[in-house]
């Protein structure tokens, strides 16, 4: 690893002080300590502003009918809440399928939505492929050589590496926003694919706090994920469902560049009877507008489909 420069950040306003192009904030650390070790990036930081250090950014509480999370609230703390259980399941179920105890006491759920991606070719140790996401005159290798866990909706500015955020897709479906040391963003508006950025937030913008409106009287949710093994691993796919008596919200993790709203499975079930025949037509309907990519090398990713439609098949069912 090259040195690096750490800050122990007291305050938010000395946090964004310490933060630029050169900076990265961390708070549980644990994606990016890999992507530092394994030399991933020439454009890693220089500079670690470490967001522990600030106290009462870790909390659970609803104000205003306003659920609010504070940024280093850890995963398991989500997962283990009785409120976010009750009245937010799809939060809470889709923290407790992030990784392993060990990562999900120590990852937060701000450090969960602004993750880098996970695809092979940009994670090559040592910058083994120097990709477009690192580098604006590199090459998607994805596109031509192994895809199996890459987009079934297309690029978006021209890499296919998708969103392994468990916990995005439910704060889309909950019309969560995110709270930052500038601004306010709708879930729906905050991921981003430009560069090595995965999120809209400035060099010098960290967020604070989730917050999730009170759901309907009623209200349903449920997240089903598929991955190869029930622990560690990113999802294949991730399915986060929200259903009221005249609404519903479906959104995908693991199929595209950013968490995929899926409107047409929305479409399919909003105002029907949950049962399997309803759940069946939501599933076929959440794969539209979808094409698997080109197996030139592996076994591509044509299974995926049938696989987003098995999981929000899944997860309107749970709902019932």
């Amino acid at each position: 690893m090259k040195p690096i420069t750490h800050v122990n950040a007291r305050t938010v306003a000395e946090a964004t002080a310490a933060l630029g192009p050169k900076a990265q904030a961390v708070g549980g650390n644990t994606d990016l300590l890999g992507y530092l070790k394994a030399m991933v990036s020439p454009n890693s930081p220089e500079k670690l502003v470490n967001l522990k250090t600030i106290p009462g950014m870790a909390y659970i509480k609803e104000e205003s009918n306003l659920l609010k999370i504070g940024a280093l609230t850890t995963l398991t703390e989500i997962a283990e809440s009785s409120l976010i259980n009750s009245k937010y399941t799809v939060l809470a179920q889709a923290a407790h399928k992030v990784g392993t105890p060990q990562l999900r006491n120590q990852g937060t759920i701000a450090g969960n939505i602004c993750q880098k991606i996970r695809c092979w070719y940009y994670r090559g140790d040592h910058n083994a492929f120097s990709c477009l996401r690192k580098n604006p005159q590199g090459l998607c290798y994805a596109l031509t050589g192994d895809n199996r866990y890459h987009s079934i909706f297309g690029a978006v500015n021209g890499c296919v590496a998708v969103s392994p955020s468990d916990t995005a897709p439910a704060l889309l479906a909950l019309t969560a926003s995110i709270v930052t040391s500038k601004r306010t963003i709708p879930a729906a508006e905050f991921f981003a694919a430009s560069g090595e950025k995965t999120t809209v937030l400035a060099d010098d913008e960290i967020v604070t706090e989730i917050q999730v409106p009170a759901p309907a009287a009623g209200t349903k949710s449920a997240y089903q994920k598929f991955a190869l093994r029930k622990s560690i691993d990113f999802p294949i796919v991730g399915a986060a469902v929200v259903i009221s008596a005249s609404d519903a919200r479906i959104c995908l993790a693991g199929v595209h560049n950013l968490p995929r709203r899926v409107t047409a499975a929305e479409d399919a079930i909003k105002g029907k009877a949950i049962n399997v025949a309803n759940a069946e037509a939501a599933g076929a309907a959440a794969v539209t507008g979808a094409n698997a990519l080109p197996a030139t090398q592996g076994p591509g990713n044509k299974y995926m489909l049938q696989i987003a439609k098995v999981m929000v098949k899944r997860a309107i069912l749970a709902c019932a």
